[in-house]
């Protein structure tokens, strides 16, 4: 059997790296039916996101093959991620591919592996925001309609795949694969040195990530927001891992506008195995990142989630993550019992334990032998 991976941006990695452990170690073992596998990028070579570091860090060897497409405008990048996708099936035949997520690129991919008759799964298929005005959704609803194999993470993605049509034998709900590589890089977790320059001990400061676009460019809403936040944080440490661009928007607000920002700790962004020391041991998260609330839950750290909705209802329902959408007055509420530890009651979703890849593997190989 000859598996295909896809990535089309660096949190593809992420999510496909205990895909490509298992299948390395599936392949390797004497005892396995004949297996391959190769892994694509959508993206260029010398992609400044793609450091040598994340691949060590996840334990995995970088891509075999590179498509080299990189454009902003997504109609462009859908076509040549197509061309370039078809003549590499003629080059690499494949039986089975395996994308990720709601990228244009998946998307892309999603559609030339129909044209050609091969077998597609969607690793965190069922997602939705059901806003049709993204991009991503679009992407999502295609993706889903084209595959064969749908992967999903937990029962509502489940509920949200057969509303839409998709027949029960091609569902498979085999948990969040992000929890593998936190269950397999458990013990090799880096402590960020940013923690000892400042004295900080574990659980005891505030991680706070901000990367959407809505929420930075609404700066009046943002200061307001900010302000009352670290109004209501009791002076506890807030480690801000943040990119030049937020960054320099809440600095030019603490000037503007005489927010107080001495207990903010600004920081590069992190290497996978310090972000997730950083976000494992910290007291509590404030994000507008889904990925780090799914992994807050994993880790049962308490976790604010900008944003309101979650394509993973089940960080809500049971695990420890609390949405406040853009509201100031309920962000400080929400970060006032964080600080003081009166938060609800959580636990882990079902099959969110580290084994998501071992069960696509089986289901995969399965599939083809039949």
């Amino acid at each position: 059997m000859n598996i295909c991976v896809v990535a089309g941006a660096r949190p593809n990695f992420i999510k496909e790296a205990p895909i490509i452990r298992a299948l390395k170690n599936k392949k390797n073992s004497p005892d396995s039916v004949s297996i391959d596998y190769r892994l694509v990028y959508t993206g260029a070579k010398d992609d400044p996101t793609l450091e040598q570091s994340l691949f060590e860090d996840l334990q995995i060897p970088g891509p075999d093959e590179y498509l080299g497409i990189v454009e902003e405008n997504l109609n462009e990048l859908t076509g040549k991620v197509m061309s370039k996708f078809e003549e590499y099936l003629q080059t690499y035949p494949a039986d089975v591919v395996i994308v990720v997520d709601d990228l244009a690129s998946a998307m892309a991919v999603a559609i030339v592996t129909k044209k050609r008759g091969i077998i597609l799964a969607h690793i965190a298929a069922g997602t939705r925001s059901f806003d049709i005005s993204m991009p991503k959704e679009v992407n999502r609803l295609v993706i889903d309609g084209l595959s064969d194999i749908l992967f999903t993470a937990g029962v509502s993605n489940n509920s949200i795949a057969s509303k839409e049509g998709a027949e029960l034998s091609k569902v498979y709900m085999v948990g969040n694969i992000l929890m593998d590589n936190i269950r397999y890089n458990h013990n090799r977790m880096i402590r960020p040195s940013c923690l000892d320059e400042s004295g900080i001990r574990d659980g005891e400061y505030l991680v706070f990530t901000l990367n959407r676009k809505a929420l930075i460019t609404n700066t009046e809403n943002l200061c307001q927001m900010l302000s009352r936040m670290l109004s209501v944080s009791g002076g506890i440490p807030i480690i801000a891992a943040l990119h030049d661009s937020a960054k320099e928007v809440i600095v030019s607000l603490g000037r503007d506008h005489g927010l107080d920002l001495q207990t903010v700790h600004f920081i590069e962004p992190l290497g996978y195995l310090e972000f997730g020391y950083l976000t494992m041991h910290a007291k509590g998260i404030i994000t507008d990142s889904g990925n780090v609330a799914e992994e807050a839950t994993f880790n049962q750290v308490p976790c604010i989630t900008l944003n309101s909705y979650t394509e993973h209802i089940e960080t809500i329902t049971v695990g420890t993550n609390v949405l406040v959408g853009e509201d100031p007055e309920r962000l400080a509420k929400a970060v006032e019992d964080m600080v003081n530890g009166n938060w609800k009651n959580s636990g882990i979703p079902d099959r969110w334990d580290g084994r998501s890849a071992e069960r696509i593997l089986r289901i995969l190989s399965e599939i083809r032998s039949n």
